[in-house]
């Protein structure tokens, strides 16, 4: 047996008393829950825990194995220095929905049955929808409800998928599934969290627009929490492998092309995801292992690197490309740790990203798989050019206009250089990563001459093509479309059919109907009336012998209607 509790709960009732602490006080109770709960992870032991009987069905609130304690670590680890960055944040509602939706995320990754991963999964983006509109802005509130909105069509159609499985196979237990209607259904409501190609606009739509803390959280769980759901459901499905791919390509594209620091960022979460989904959807023991390795390589650096634009746009109170630079001397410790994110997220030798994106490629060429590794390694190439774009533009490139900024507060830095130290640590000793990997034993030779020369050599060109093409990758004022442009066009037009033809019918049917109730109201008050000539009929006051007649009258023909029908039954019988 395990002393540990479910580590959903510590942080959801956690949240809960938030409010009754004030200044130094909360920000030592929300230290504390965090140690608290790495504390309680440690107790964890592989088995089935905390299982409650539901209307005949058995909901496991903790499930722990090798892939959920990998999960959990790296959530709990990020998510604590998550925590420390954001200290200086004094609304309990922001800090509560942080902590809520953290907790709904471990939620999921612990629990052993659809039942439990839907409530916790529907917390999750609930909670996580405070933390864009805790921004106050209307184009936050704005974003915050399409956000909601399109996590309540996925969590729609994931719901309607588990109650078809549980209809079908009678058991609520979280499996594999695949070829039903149910299971494309539950894949689809978890492809729109991992941002499969077009269920993927909420993402750039919406980090950009959360709150600076906020949006460091965005980053870590969503995507990841799907990326899990993936593999427990639907590794070795191929179709998802080539999304993962698509994806990977899709992301860099649409980085390189904008302007917003965040909403780079954001391109390329869809990106690397893609690097993971294409892992889990390979589907072997090794591809499985890169897919989750590069899951907890991503939540480093990007998690690092929502911080450092966070720290920027803080003290600079600019967010865009085209207003930014100069910072370098400014701001040296945050240059330094986006330095290191970057070099990590492409995959640099010494760096962590350098191990993981190196296992994927392995094991798509162990698995003959040469279309998708060469979507991967484009992808590479593109991720290069955009850090190196969004770090130059940021700190390198000239800017008068900085004279005033300072360097981020210590707790952010703090946070900033723990994490860009992890970058380092692992990619150095990434036996440290291997040993947490679901699939043991891992063997896999990270620094190859071959593969540190090939990106070397990635490297090169990929400078090469920024240095001679500088002007091409400046930041630009542009507007770019996605996907969501044709959803708004299609809203649109439904919303004229709406209003124009289909209101016309309503209030044509309407009227109709409220001139066969007037008619039924005045036949009510006057049945005799109708009796008469139709051009004579007209409203008369009321008249209770009137009334009586007609009462007499039907009670008589009913009688003689119940006397010719029985009659006529006694008859033919």
């Amino acid at each position: 047996m395990t002393n540990g509790l479910p580590p959903a709960w510590i942080f959801i009732l956690g949240a809960l008393l938030v409010p009754l602490w004030k200044g130094r006080l909360k920000q030592g109770y929300l230290l504390l829950l965090s140690l608290l709960s790495l504390i309680n992870l440690s107790q964890l032991q592989a088995g089935t825990y905390w299982t409650i009987r539901f209307l005949n069905y058995d909901l496991i609130l903790l499930q722990v194995d090798r892939l959920s304690l990998a999960m959990g670590i790296i959530f709990l680890a990020i998510g604590s220095l998550a925590i420390l960055y954001s200290l200086h944040v004094k609304e309990s509602g922001q800090q509560m929905a942080a902590l809520i939706y953290m907790g709904s995320s471990l939620g999921v990754v612990f629990s052993g049955d659809f039942f439990s991963l839907f409530f916790f999964w529907e917390i999750m983006a609930i909670a996580s929808t405070f933390l864009i509109w805790y921004r106050k802005e209307k184009v936050s509130l704005d974003a915050g409800f399409r956000y909601l909105l399109m996590h309540m069509l996925g969590g729609c159609a994931l719901l309607t998928g588990i109650v078809l499985q549980v209809i079908s196979t009678g058991r609520m237990v979280l499996q594999p599934s695949a070829g039903s209607l149910a299971s494309w259904l539950i894949l689809i409501g978890f492809g729109l969290n991992t941002a499969f190609l077009l269920l993927h606009t909420w993402l750039p739509d919406a980090y950009p627009e959360g709150t600076i803390t906020g949006s460091v959280f965005l980053s870590i769980f969503t995507t990841k929490t799907g990326v899990y759901a993936l593999t427990r459901c639907f590794s070795g499905m191929e179709w998802v492998a080539y999304m993962g791919g698509a994806m990977a390509l899709f992301g860099v594209v649409y980085a390189l092309l904008q302007n917003d620091v965040r909403r780079l960022i954001s391109y390329h979460i869809i990106s690397q995801v893609g690097y993971m989904v294409a892992g889990i959807g390979v589907g072997t023991a090794f591809s499985i292992n890169g897919g989750i390795a590069h899951l907890m390589n991503n939540l480093l650096y990007k998690t690092l690197l929502f911080m450092c634009m966070g720290a920027v746009i803080q003290m600079t109170g600019k967010r865009k490309l085209t207003e930014l630079g100069g910072l370098a001397e400014k701001m040296p410790i945050t240059c330094a740790t986006c330095v290191i994110a970057s070099l990590s997220i492409s995959g640099a030798p010494g760096f962590n990203g350098f191990v993981s994106k190196g296992m994927l490629l392995s094991s798509m060429a162990e698995a003959h798989q040469p279309m998708l590794e060469w979507m991967l390694r484009l992808a590479s190439v593109g991720t290069f050019l955009s850090f190196t774009k969004l770090t130059f533009f940021t700190f390198f490139s000239k800017n008068d206009r900085m004279e005033e900024v300072r360097e981020a507060p210590v707790h952010m830095l703090l946070a900033m250089t723990s994490i860009a130290s992890l970058c380092i640590l692992i990619g150095v000793y990434p036996g440290l990563l291997f040993s947490i990997l679901p699939h043991p034993p891992v063997q896999y030779p990270a620094y190859t001459f071959s593969h540190i020369l090939g990106v070397l050599q990635l490297f090169l060109w990929a400078g090469l093509i920024f240095m001679l093409a500088r002007n091409a990758f400046s930041p630009h004022a542009w507007i770019i479309l996605d996907f969501d442009y044709f959803y708004r066009r299609a809203f649109r037009w439904m919303g004229w059919v709406f209003q124009g033809p289909l209101n016309d019918l309503r209030l044509a049917t309407q009227e109709a109907c409220s001139r066969k109730v007037q008619t039924l109201v005045r036949l009510s008050r006057n049945p005799l009336a109708f009796l008469s000539h139709p051009h004579k009929r007209k409203a008369t006051d009321y008249d209770e012998n009137l009334y009586r007649k007609p009462m007499g009258l039907g009670v008589l023909l009913a009688i003689l209607f119940l006397f010719f029908y029985g009659l006529i039954y006694l008859l033919t019988s």
